[in-house]
């Protein structure tokens, strides 16, 4: 029984009804994706994001360019994956990219097109800088 579950049956005096558990981790990599977005608009390194893009979190880590944090990385990786590989739903990310963006904007990153051109080969992309809005 889920915590959740658990806590539901609580609230509900104890009972034994059966309440349907909660999803760990959508199976759409673009539902994970959106799932792992922080409030902030950023995506934090975690083995979870790394698997949406089909690479392990070490391999991610040890691709990133010199004095990029680490956020800074993954949310670049996810608009690069964006653009890269649901570009025909644009429509269903657009506002999460644009807030990406946003807090992207915010960072002192001095070198957006390493950034860029690792993260593609990393991908296996060819996303422009520009198509970024970065």
């Amino acid at each position: 029984m889920s915590r959740f579950t658990h806590l539901l049956g609580s609230m509900r005096g104890g009972g034994t009804g059966i309440i349907p558990e909660v999803s760990e981790s959508p199976k759409d990599p673009l539902l994970q994706l959106v799932s792992l977005q922080k409030a902030l608009g950023c995506w934090e390194m975690e083995s979870m994001l790394a698997q949406v893009f089909g690479r392990t979190e070490k391999e991610l880590l040890e691709q990133i360019p010199a004095q990029v944090k680490p956020d800074v990385w993954a949310t670049l990786l996810a608009l690069i994956w964006l653009h890269g590989f649901k570009i025909d739903v644009q429509v269903e990310w657009q506002f999460l990219a644009m807030k990406a963006v946003a807090w992207i904007r915010t960072q002192k990153v001095v070198n957006h097109s390493e950034c860029v051109r690792v993260g593609n080969a990393l991908l296996g992309c060819q996303v422009k800088e520009d198509a970024l809005g970065i």
